[in-house]
């Protein structure tokens, strides 16, 4: 896989750019987002992800690998190939993105082109426990418990068991208490291993 591609700009047109790299013209297919900020002549280095197909190979290239990495998260789900996951990260960053996915918003994945409210309905339910966005910890929420749900997640916890594992912790701590993150952890993957 081609992980990323640096080089100067030779062309860009309204769905690609073309970098010069190593003496060879690479066409790259950007976001329009990506596009408005290659100017030709600089060089820039952009993140990519190579889609193979039996008549083609082509390069997808974005500004940023959280960028990249979206991309190819989404294309996991059912019904999702290069184009529509293409066209969601035009339509919304990253994180809007997660978080349009991790709490259900229909309403906000549909404004993506290609995209109806079926094909919603099947993203959040294919990839809602694998965008690491969780409903119940709200902004102002203690930040021990937002470090404890990252955590469980990174270890393999969905978002679902880990928020019921959270809620069983917290429900034991005396009012007001700032917890010890790492106890809290503990406590936690205990808990989840009862349920198992």
């Amino acid at each position: 896989m081609i992980a990323h591609v640096r080089g100067p700009v030779a062309a860009v047109t309204l769905t690609s750019a073309v970098l010069d790299v190593g003496g060879v013209g690479l066409q790259v297919m950007c976001t329009p987002g990506t596009i408005a900020t290659l100017r030709i002549g600089r060089e820039v280095q952009l993140s990519t992800s190579m889609v193979v197909r039996e008549d083609s190979l082509t390069i997808f290239g974005f500004a940023t690998a959280d960028e990249r990495d979206m991309f190819e998260l989404v294309q996991t789900a059912s019904g999702v190939g290069p184009k529509v996951a293409q066209a969601m990260l035009a339509v919304l960053d990253p994180d809007r993105l997660r978080q349009a996915i991790g709490q259900g918003d229909l309403a906000t994945l549909t404004t993506v082109p290609g995209i109806g409210r079926k094909g919603a309905e099947r993203i959040v339910v294919e990839l809602k426990d694998r965008v690491g966005v969780t409903t119940t910890v709200a902004a102002g929420a203690s930040s021990w418990r937002g470090q404890v749900h990252e955590a469980l997640l990174g270890l393999g916890w969905s978002t679902r068991d880990a928020d019921a594992a959270l809620d069983a912790v917290a429900a034991e701590l005396p009012p007001g208490e700032v917890p010890d993150v790492s106890t809290i952890l503990r406590d936690a993957l205990r808990s989840l291993a009862k349920t198992r």
